[in-house]
């Protein structure tokens, strides 16, 4: 079997009102997606993790230039390929985020084209399952949680968008305090240096507010989106203990795992990194210093299921557990549920806000949802998950042959 074209595939639901650069909850996405067609009439489907924020563009051409280089290849030996990327596009030992995530949507493609040609899910082929159920959390309650995004603002809110999760069977949630400030405004003020007694305590009374209604059957996690510093994160996360926090995530800087050893040092709080760490030698000092204690891998930008396993399998090692990053469309979603069914130091998944917004759902054929807070495992051949015909149709497609 040979790759004979690719096409990259630059989605826009909803064109005529979206930016293509949105970064926040509640809205819909515009994945980058591979597809690797065969000339045995397989093909298989991949996501490029960097769409979000201000990368699109970025992650699109990446996605071209790596396309190039693998059309005659045999797409069943999925190791080569990644190591041909890897080591022979120059660039690709650099690495960084863009160039990983351009290796990590053609990794995807070619397991989805992988378990085709097997009829197997892509779990069987890494080696069959640890879990049967994935325990997930909801994420980015900041944003509310349901097919509407807000800005909360008040305890009140955060205390209602809890109830909301833990009605649809979440036990875990996740949620940003401090990056809408009273104005409801996004990042409304510095959190770096020092914080103010007004946001150490607006933040914990949010936090409160989520515990007050949850209880001891609820475990929260913080997210910092890296907006914080050492400084900063250590002050919040003295105070956040009082609420007994699940862990704490992306608490500063991710470049620099001598911080997150310090903050580790001082907060009573497991630390979590990880969606901007890329490849085994971006996580190897977090490992060898323990200075966290969960790894938040993003499989459309470090690498791919393939680079993604090996990640795992080393942080089994120095007994750090697995949280898969998701923030991407239904097949970001699908391919994280493949690994996290295999890997024994599977500990939760995460389901974005905007995962539940139906232009987002309906990108995909098949829509995976969470039942009592669980996702079952799609045994459906490779990863399980495609574009439709519609969301197809409004999208730009470059095809590489």
């Amino acid at each position: 079997m040979k790759i004979t074209s690719v096409d990259i595939i630059r989605v826009f639901p909803k064109a005529d009102r979206v930016n293509a650069n949105i970064a926040v909850g509640g809205v819909p996405w515009c994945p980058v997606v591979v597809r690797i067609n065969t000339d045995e009439g397989i093909s298989g489907y991949g996501e490029i993790g960097v769409a979000y924020g201000n990368a699109q563009n970025a992650g699109y051409g990446m996605g071209i230039d790596f396309a190039k280089c693998i059309i005659g290849l045999d797409p069943l030996n999925s190791e080569e390929i990644w190591s041909r990327l890897h080591r022979l596009t120059f660039w690709g030992m650099g690495g960084g985020g863009i160039v990983f995530a351009g290796i990590s949507g053609i990794d995807i493609a070619l397991w989805y084209i992988k378990g085709k040609y097997f009829n197997a899910p892509v779990y069987e082929l890494l080696g069959g399952k640890t879990n049967d159920k994935l325990r997930a959390y909801a994420s980015q309650l900041q944003f509310d949680w349901g097919k509407e995004s807000h800005s909360l603002i008040e305890p009140e809110e955060y205390a209602n968008a809890t109830k909301k999760a833990m009605k649809d069977g979440f036990t875990a949630l996740k949620v940003d305090p401090i990056v809408f400030y009273l104005e409801g405004k996004w990042m409304g003020c510095n959190t770096r240096g020092a914080l103010t007694n007004t946001q150490i305590n607006t933040a914990l009374r949010r936090g409160q507010a989520m515990k007050d209604v949850g209880g001891d059957e609820l475990d929260i996690i913080i997210e910092l989106h890296s907006l914080t510093d050492t400084t900063t994160s250590i002050l919040l996360g003295k105070e956040l203990e009082k609420i007994g926090c699940y862990y704490m995530e992306e608490a500063t800087q991710p470049l620099n795992p001598k911080l997150f050893r310090e903050i580790s040092n001082k907060v009573n709080i497991p630390q979590a990194t990880g969606e901007r760490v890329y490849s085994r030698w971006g996580y190897r000092q977090f490992m060898e210093d323990r200075s966290i204690s969960i790894i938040q891998p993003d499989l459309g930008n470090t690498g791919g299921i393939t680079e993604g396993k090996k990640i795992c399998d080393m942080a089994e090692v120095y007994d750090m557990a697995v949280q898969i990053h998701v923030c991407g469309g239904p097949i970001a979603t699908a391919a994280a549920l493949q690994l996290e069914a295999v890997i024994p130091n599977f500990l939760i998944h995460e389901l974005h806000a905007s995962a539940l917004i139906d232009d987002n759902i309906n990108l995909c054929k098949y829509n995976y949802e969470a039942k009592n807070g669980y996702f079952d495992v799609p045994d459906l051949p490779g990863i399980g998950q495609e574009l439709t015909d519609e969301a197809l149709e409004m999208s730009e497609i470059i095809t590489i042959k």
